[in-house]
């Protein structure tokens, strides 16, 4: 098992592929979570409905609600360095995830939902009512979501990314269980909603389980190593971890309020039904693909801090960003994509042409993916965490105004528009971390 003893070897290609293959096929399997339940969900009772309810309002908000614990599994990756800074992070994963969940059941139960959902994104009639009983399914997502990604960090830290890929594995059998079940009772009884109880209490039991799964591999790393592991950094405190975490937090908050902001958008533009219908499919694919450029941020922050980390992860982030890109135009381009969204996603002929040419909009996400994760982790090793926060904010500046023009136009349907800017947004988004790393990059550059 490694701990920070083991941090002098010099960094090579094969150890960043062993540190980001396991964590990228975590991503992956997380990525295929959404085509599953797309399919899934095509394939009962009210289709349109229940997809848009999922995809448009029920995931978006849950996201929302959960991203300031996102950036818990960086922080712990970067800071669980000893058994003083570990239980300082677990009392505030345990609180600010408990807190969230509160909030969450609150907005479900409560006329705030009516607000958000109806009056904010403009959702209304069946597809609002069906995603208000996802939202209350949804209730355990993020207290779940914050203790594995917490106890996956400190597993990352210590060499067992392996163990990421595994609980993620264990997810997936606990959604295709549920999955499987609701589908098998849909066809003894009638029900409208089956579809967004189906995605919802798979989403749910899945991350309950992985978050069980993550608490158990971690138990020998912090009864046994993190007890001995001394770090050279100052005591994580309050006030330092603050100062850290805060930005990043902010981060994925702004990042994800892209996603209502989409649904909302799409609302008002040409084509609003079919284009939330097949939100869940196109989101399933384009984050396939993006989900191995995430992975990748983590592996930054574990390797840049050794010799020769930073050429080596800089080589690879070149690399890789090349290598998705060909891979998606080379089914984009062919017939595999209807392959993808009908066969697979259940989509008919005319939304899955749409689904087609929204991807085309989105096809460079993945690619710049790889740039932005590699300057992100640059500035959380540098402990520049509010320039992530800077670049995020410009993202969503850009997708807000990209929206509103869309919105007074009729230019295309309305899921090809919201992934066009979308793209847009990624790209401001890593040029302006490319910038603000530059000072990072450059010292990294003259000690490798």
């Amino acid at each position: 098992m490694n701990a920070e003893g083991d941090t002098t070897r010099p960094v090579t290609s094969r150890d960043v592929w062993k540190t980001w293959l396991p964590l990228a096929l975590s991503w992956l399997m997380m990525g295929i979570e959404l085509p599953l339940l797309s399919a899934v969900v095509a394939r009962l009772a009210n289709p349109e409905i229940n997809l848009g309810a999922y995809g448009g309002v029920v995931f978006p908000l849950s996201l929302l609600i959960e991203a300031p614990i996102i950036m818990l599994l960086t922080a712990s990756t970067k800071l669980s360095r000893d058994l003083t800074s570990y239980r300082r992070l677990w009392k505030f994963m345990m609180l600010s995830g408990g807190g969230l969940s509160a909030l969450h059941l609150l907005i479900a139960v409560t006329p705030m939902f009516d607000f958000l959902a109806g009056n904010l994104l403009g959702v209304e009639g069946e597809i609002l009512e069906a995603s208000r009983l996802g939202m209350i399914i949804m209730t355990p997502w993020t207290w779940a979501i914050a203790h594995r990604r917490f106890n996956q960090g400190v597993l990352i830290r210590f060499g067992q990314s392996k163990a990421v890929g595994w609980g993620t594995l264990v997810r997936l059998i606990a959604d295709v269980t549920v999955l499987f079940t609701c589908y098998t009772l849909a066809q003894s009884f009638d029900s409208p909603n089956i579809g967004i109880i189906a995605a919802t209490a798979a989403v749910s039991a899945g991350v309950v389980a992985e978050a069980a799964y993550a608490a158990w591999r971690v138990r020998p790393i912090v009864r046994d190593v993190l007890p001995g592991a001394k770090s050279s950094e100052p005591p994580l405190d309050r006030k330092r971890f603050l100062s850290f975490y805060v930005p990043l937090a902010l981060s994925p908050l702004l990042g994800l309020a892209a996603q209502p902001v989409l649904t909302a958008g799409i609302s008002r533009m040409p084509s609003p039904t079919e284009s939330l219908a097949i939100l869940p499919a196109v989101n399933g694919f384009t984050f396939l693909f993006r989900s191995v450029s995430l992975a990748f941020l983590e592996v930054v922050v574990a390797l840049v801090e050794r010799p020769g980390g930073y050429p080596a992860l800089r080589r690879f982030a070149c690399q890789a960003a090349a290598g998705v890109f060909v891979v998606q135009l080379l089914i984009v381009g062919t017939p595999l994509a209807g392959i993808w969204f009908g066969t697979v996603g259940g989509l008919d002929d005319a939304l899955g042409q749409l689904a087609v040419t929204s991807v085309w909009a989105a096809i460079t996400i993945a690619a710049t993916g790889f740039g932005s994760s590699f300057c992100q982790g640059l500035l959380v090793h540098a402990h520049q965490t509010r320039s992530v926060t800077e670049s995020v904010a410009l993202f969503l500046l850009v997708i807000v105004v990209g929206l509103i023009v869309g919105a007074h136009g009729d230019w295309f349907a309305g899921a090809i528009f919201a992934f066009m800017t979308y793209a847009l947004g990624q790209v401001a988004q890593f040029t302006w971390l490319f910038i603000r790393s530059g000072n990072t990059r450059r010292a990294l550059g003259q000690a490798g």
